[in-house]
């Protein structure tokens, strides 16, 4: 026969065993269930008010970017200024003394005051008479040669230019007559002589260029002279008569 005592001890160690299983199940349900709600609003989170805050940080920090660029582009702009006027303070005597050169350089080109100085002078005459030809035009001198020579002196720097002794400037017209040309309006006969003040060497070079303008002179039968170093002078244009 068993002894009762025994048996309630047992069953009072069953009770408490399973209670502990007990208690312990349920402790882990209550923790994985909050768990999951805390899961289900970090989600939440991450998937709404996350994604709004973190694209309103992106706007705020792109219109940042966006003034401070602004801002930088300002700066620079003040500090050329600042520059400027540094620049135009520490040159003011070096800039009035560039701009009366230029002017007297202006006035020079525009021939309002005399000049002289060494250059170029270019002699043209008619070609030799020669008496197989039918056309008398094929050896004597036209605007175009004038022109030509003009034209060759200036583009190699020549400052001032004139024909035979009267100076031209921008809006002179030349006009081949038969055997004399008129510069602007006053007629001149042959020889021409065109003086040009600027660096001899340049000029003359520029003449003799091979196939240049000494060579088309020389095929169209116009007798070329070039006499260089001369100092040549020439009056300003108001003082012409």
């Amino acid at each position: 026969m068993k002894n009762p005592k025994k048996s309630n001890r047992k069953n009072f160690s069953k009770s408490i065993v399973f209670s502990l299983v007990f208690l312990v199940l349920g402790f882990i349900m209550a923790y994985s269930y909050s768990l999951s709600n805390a899961n289900k609003e970090t989600e939440g989170f991450t998937g709404g008010a996350f994604f709004e805050q973190e694209e309103r940080y992106r706007k705020d920090l792109i219109e940042q970017q966006e003034h401070n660029k602004e801002l930088r582009e300002e700066l620079q702009e003040k500090q050329s200024k600042v520059q400027e006027y540094e620049k135009s303070f520490a040159d003011g005597e070096n800039r009035y003394t560039e701009y009366a050169a230029e002017a007297e350089e202006l006035r020079r080109y525009l021939g309002l005051v005399p000049v002289q100085g060494s250059g170029l002078k270019v002699t043209l005459q008619d070609g030799d008479y020669n008496p197989n030809s039918v056309n008398p035009n094929d050896y004597i001198v036209h605007e175009s040669h004038v022109f030509q020579v003009i034209n060759e002196l200036y583009i190699s720097g020549a400052e001032a230019i004139s024909i035979n002794g009267q100076r031209i400037h921008g809006n002179s017209y030349i006009v081949c007559t038969g055997p004399v040309i008129t510069v602007d309006g006053v007629q001149y006969p042959a020889p021409f002589v065109i003086e040009a003040i600027g660096e001899p060497g340049v000029l003359t070079s520029s003449m003799e260029l091979t196939g240049g303008i000494m060579d088309q002179l020389l095929n169209d039968n116009i007798i070329v002279t070039l006499d260089e170093g001369q100092l040549i002078e020439m009056p300003a244009l108001l003082a012409e008569s």
